[in-house]
């Protein structure tokens, strides 16, 4: 039942290998996870910057306006009943169909 000096080895050489194969898998997965949460970002980026080249678009007066500003005035846009009412319709539109 003695192992000899070479069969010891022998094992050694691929216990290391499959401790190799498991960090690259473990590597992979990480890189997986990181290119998906990388992606989400990347929407989330973009749909922030579309949405942000629509308003200056529609109303280019924004443009000059300071960051502050800007949200005072969105927040008063959006706190009116009007707008509430239109973002609420839209919004069901969307969800329903």
């Amino acid at each position: 039942m003695k192992k000899t000096r070479e069969e010891l080895e022998k094992q050694c050489a691929e216990a290391k290998v499959k401790v190799e194969q498991y960090q690259h898998r473990g590597q992979r997965y990480e890189n997986r996870i990181r290119y998906y949460t990388q992606g989400e970002r990347k929407k989330r980026n973009h749909r922030l910057i579309t949405r942000g080249g629509a308003v200056e678009s529609i109303v280019p007066e924004v443009r000059g306006m300071s960051e502050r500003a800007f949200f005072l005035l969105m927040e008063k846009v959006f706190s009116l009943p009007e707008v509430a009412a239109l973002v609420s319709q839209s919004t069901d539109q969307q969800e329903g169909g």
